[in-house]
């Protein structure tokens, strides 16, 4: 369990330090240009038909559950074949899911990002459907809009940390990389045709890129002596 809160603080303090806060700024200044241009709504207007949204429905289930369910089958397997490396792996992506998680829910607590019209959000339900921009719904502040849905994606957060630190742990194995990427992908682009905008996504992808990439690093590097 320790080896989860490798250099925890320090790669907190990495995420918005130097060059990784220009990142943060980015994903900011985009989901303002995205938001600000009307883009936001006019992609949410162009995927919402339930004939696209049966397809990628099933991201947001995958994308709860493997952050905690797919690192627990890898700390059984390399519990049981006694593979250091693969217990190690496991609790990076571990460290990296818990970062993105966090991070998101606390930028949510202050954007109070409001979702786009969807059945089944108590906050949105009522305009499922709606031909009204809502897109442009933050209220700012703290705890005004909640901290499980909102701006970033913490869906689209932690599949990009994860996905970046195993990148980072695991850079010349083509395969995994490519489907590493795959799965954050489909995270992201599932959940932006779903329960989040666009630009949520977005923010989401360069954000958890940050966190996974801190991370990974982080546990490549030797400890100090």
């Amino acid at each position: 369990m320790p080896e989860l809160f490798h250099r925890l603080p320090r790669n907190v303090i990495a995420i918005f330090s130097g060059r990784n806060l220009l990142w943060h700024a980015l994903a900011i200044g985009l989901t303002a240009l995205i938001v600000m241009s009307g883009f936001d709504w006019s992609y949410y207007l162009s995927t919402r038909g339930e004939s696209f949204r049966s397809l990628v429905r099933p991201a947001i289930m995958i994308g709860g559950a493997v952050p905690i369910f797919g690192i627990l089958l890898l700390l059984l397997i390399g519990a049981i074949g006694r593979n250091r490396r693969t217990i190690t792996t496991a609790w990076a992506l571990g460290q990296a899911a818990i970062l993105g998680y966090l991070i998101s829910c606390c930028y949510k607590a202050f954007t109070g990002r409001i979702p786009p019209p969807f059945r089944g959000f108590r906050m949105s339900s009522g305009n499922e459907g709606s031909v009204v921009d809502t897109s442009h719904g933050f209220q700012f502040g703290f705890l005004k809009g909640g901290v499980f849905w909102g701006w970033p994606s913490s869906h689209t957060t932690v599949a990009f940390a994860m996905t970046a630190c195993l990148i980072m742990l695991y850079p010349k194995n083509k395969a995994l990389v490519i489907l590493a990427v795959l799965y954050a992908l489909y995270i992201g682009l599932g959940v932006s045709v779903s329960i989040h905008w666009l630009s949520e996504f977005v923010a989401g992808a360069i954000i958890g890129s940050v966190i996974g990439t801190v991370v990974g690093r982080s546990f490549n590097s030797p400890a100090p002596q």
